[in-house]
């Protein structure tokens, strides 16, 4: 083990492979900009000699990549890993406000560490058992999405076949708080809220205006109001629009809204308050959509044990793995009921989703080690 580390995982080789993914922008909501991205992938895998099956993109998403070892029947259990190849970043982030560097330990770049990183990883310990040949290991799927940022709309349907015949999920997200990897999550829920007043002159004829945005500002004291630490729900109105001029009494307001649930019981009762919002002011109204996105998941007793196994083998790597439950959802959510899922496997960072993103350098070779021993020795 330790030699085939030494073989594959040079630290500087691993980063200019992560750089070489990274300066691909690929922004979930461009398309054409994601399959760039799923071009370079399916580049190195072929050269690798990876198994590659393409599913296009629908709905304005781009497509997915499924790349599979050359060993295992089609239908044979084996190991899922589970990544994503689109970011939150726009095009252009690259040459503005993020530009990928190295500062001692630190790399930095769009999706350096949600989730490039992770991402190249787990693709060179394939790549490293394809190449020095794997007989009697399990087959090992990759797959790549294009939608995780958003909610993996297009994808889910395509992750749960694929964990439905896994016997084991590996999950590339990025590590958290230090290097803990994920052995449970919040569910996610989603809202789009919609109010409809009134319009009028906001001069000569104000009191016939039923402001839109008046009643939104109170439905959001209500929303954000829910959040209660206490039980672990967390409520965030993230994205508001309405109005047209300052002098018009708005006639339409709208809200994004997120929510997280620790489990099915809490969850619940926290999406149908959401639901069932009523109106303030008895002459707007409202229209509320939306509701589970992604279910939670625990720490059943085979994840439990999964985990077990991933700490052992850290520990001969030379260093301590441990875990947490993490209120970010991914799409761990939606296999860990299918199969046992650990997430957080990726490259240790921080500042995920922000201009400062960036992983830790020495964080690449352990990890990338930690991966292929998983693959080589789960059965």
């Amino acid at each position: 083990m330790q030699n085939t580390a030494a073989a594959y995982f040079d630290t500087n080789s691993l980063l200019d492979e992560i750089r070489s993914w990274v300066e691909i922008e690929s922004p979930t909501t461009d398309p054409a900009a994601v399959n760039r991205m799923v071009d370079k992938v399916q580049a190195d895998a072929k050269a690798a000699g990876a198994g590659i099956e393409r599913i296009p993109g629908r709905d304005g998403y781009g497509d997915h990549l499924l790349i599979s070892s050359p060993w295992g029947e089609a239908d044979e259990p084996g190991i899922l890993v589970l990544s994503h190849l689109d970011t939150v970043h726009a095009v252009g982030t690259l040459a503005g406000p993020l530009p990928f560097r190295v500062e001692g330990d630190r790399a930095f770049g769009p999706g350096i560490c949600d989730m490039k990183g992770g991402a190249l990883i787990a693709f060179a310990a394939l790549r490293a058992l394809i190449d020095t040949g794997a007989a009697g290991l399990l087959p090992i799927r990759h797959l790549f999405v294009s939608d995780e940022e958003v909610g993996s709309p297009t994808s889910r349907a395509i992750i749960e076949r694929e964990a439905c015949r896994a016997s084991y999920v590996l999950v590339t997200e990025p590590a958290r708080e230090g290097g803990r990897i994920v052995t449970a999550r919040k569910g996610t829920a989603r809202f789009e809220l919609k109010v409809t007043g009134r319009p009028a002159h906001s001069g000569s004829r104000h009191q016939d205006g039923r402001s839109a945005v008046r009643e939104l500002a109170k439905q959001i004291l209500d929303l954000e109001a829910m959040t209660d630490y206490g039980t672990g729900v967390t409520v965030n109105v993230g994205l508001i629009a309405g109005g047209t001029r300052a002098n018009v009494v708005a006639e339409h307001a709208s809200a994004e809204i997120d929510m997280r649930v620790p489990n099915p019981e809490i969850g619940n009762k926290a999406i149908a308050r959401v639901l069932a919002l009523k109106a303030h002011d008895p002459d707007c109204t409202l229209e509320i959509t939306g509701g589970l996105n992604r279910p939670g998941y625990e720490k059943s007793p085979e994840i439990d044990a999964l985990f077990q196994k991933a700490r052992k083998l850290a520990a001969e790597i030379g260093f301590e793995l441990k875990d947490l439950k993490t209120g970010g959802g991914s799409d761990g959510n939606f296999t860990a009921a299918l199969a046992p899922t650990l997430d957080g496997l990726g490259v240790d960072g921080r500042a995920a989703h922000t201009h400062d993103e960036q992983l830790f350098v020495s964080s690449l070779v352990p990890r990338a080690t930690l991966l292929l021993r998983l693959m080589q020795t789960l059965r």
